[in-house]
């Protein structure tokens, strides 16, 4: 019986030895998760203001700003 008592103690310790790894092992996943996440977002807002950008800038090279900055000849 002793044996038995002590066989399931050290199977006990040996899952809350696990379980302690498996959680700290989520932590750390879990704070890199978040840190890409930031940074996806952060990215992705840089890539809609580029857009934004190079459509404006595509836009003025094919004169289309430039119909209504210019003076018509007669003045």
């Amino acid at each position: 019986m002793s044996d038995g008592i002590s066989n399931l103690v050290e199977r006990i310790d040996e899952l809350e030895s696990r379980l302690s790894f498996q959680e700290d092992t989520i932590s750390q996943l879990n704070d890199v998760i978040a840190r890409q996440d930031a940074e996806i977002r952060k990215l992705a807002a840089l890539m809609r203001e580029l857009g934004e950008k190079y459509g404006a800038l595509t836009f003025e090279m094919q004169g289309g700003g430039k119909q209504q900055d210019e003076k018509p000849p007669h003045y």
